[in-house]
């Protein structure tokens, strides 16, 4: 990852005073936090550590890179210069990266993905075992996550996404449909669906995918909760919360669950796993996407809700 290529390239010189490539990473990621503490938090360092630091990085240039206002860290011209530099610089460490990454042919070393967290459990791990099993020699970092990562960046080498149309700037295979049924308690008596309590994936699950399905299906007083994450949604109507849309290949199997419709096309989706090209003919990468292929297959009928 760019974030960890501290000392593979030489200090820069800015504004007659030499700094190292971190602190340029640094002051990034104050911008991108709007403060000192989420960056902190970000980088792995205390506050007091990232207060003295800003403050000798402008010390050394003579200028503010920031505005302290109560809503938080604006970028000053000097600011957003160094932070458009610290972009430049961060995007060739990447492809540099993906460079050396691609062109290792041995399924070896250390293969970062990411998988939405609702995977992980009864799915995920069983593919990881065998090919851990089959390819000793490959150390995966699983990197659970609702976001997609950017994998120009290499925050990931390979990402299992749920997506309709995954970007065009990355490549792989579709590896299955992924249905999406209403589903309520098991052993509770339901009535009309319309008229019953329920809870809903917020508009930050899957861009919005859900809200016209809400808006049609539950008047909005009948909403009982809205959650961020699928997982938190499924652990709602197993509570008994209420009614809601849940993933077919995860609630069918849930004996706490009861499906109480057939799939819902408009809130369905593909299951993809994409890479960058620079990676695609990397040995490990190459072995893990023909392995989590090989191993989809006979579970596509329940990831299609079949």
């Amino acid at each position: 990852m760019p974030s960890r290529a501290r000392t593979s390239l030489q200090p820069c010189k800015e504004a007659g005073v030499l700094l190292d490539w971190d602190e340029f990473r640094f002051v990034k990621a104050v911008a991108e936090q709007g403060g000192l503490t989420a960056a902190a938090a970000q980088l792995g360092i205390n506050h007091s550590t990232a207060f003295r630091r800003l403050e000798s990085i402008e010390a050394q240039l003579e200028m503010r890179l920031f505005e302290r206002l109560r809503t938080g860290y604006v970028p000053t011209p000097a600011g957003l210069a160094m932070i458009e530099a610290a972009g430049r610089i961060e995007t060739d460490v990447a492809r540099f990266s993906r460079t050396v990454a691609g062109q290792d042919q041995t399924p070896s070393g250390e293969l970062r993905v990411t998988a939405p967290v609702n995977l992980a459990s009864g799915f995920l791990m069983p593919i990881l075992a065998s090919f851990c099993t089959r390819y000793p020699q490959i150390r995966i970092e699983l990197i659970l996550a609702e976001e997609a990562l950017n994998l120009s960046r290499r925050d990931a080498d390979v990402a299992i996404r749920a997506s309709r149309k995954p970007s065009e700037t990355l490549v792989g295979r579709r590896l299955t449909g992924l249905a999406w049924a209403v589903y309520g308690r098991a052993g509770q008596a339901y009535g009309d669906l319309a008229s019953e309590a329920w809870v809903v994936p917020s508009p930050a699950v899957a861009g919005a995918l859900f809200t016209p399905f809400i808006e049609a299906q539950a008047p909005a007083e009948r909403i009982k909760l809205r959650i961020n994450t699928v997982t938190g949604l499924t652990a709602a109507v197993a509570a008994g919360i209420g009614i809601g849309p849940l993933p077919c290949f995860e609630a069918d199997s849930d004996p706490s669950l009861r499906r109480l419709s057939g799939p819902h096309p408009e809130i369905g989706a593909d299951l993809w796993m994409l890479t960058h090209p620079d990676l695609r003919h990397a040995g490990r990468v190459r072995a893990f996407m023909d392995h989590f292929a090989e191993a989809i297959l006979p579970l596509r009928p329940r990831f299609e809700g079949r």
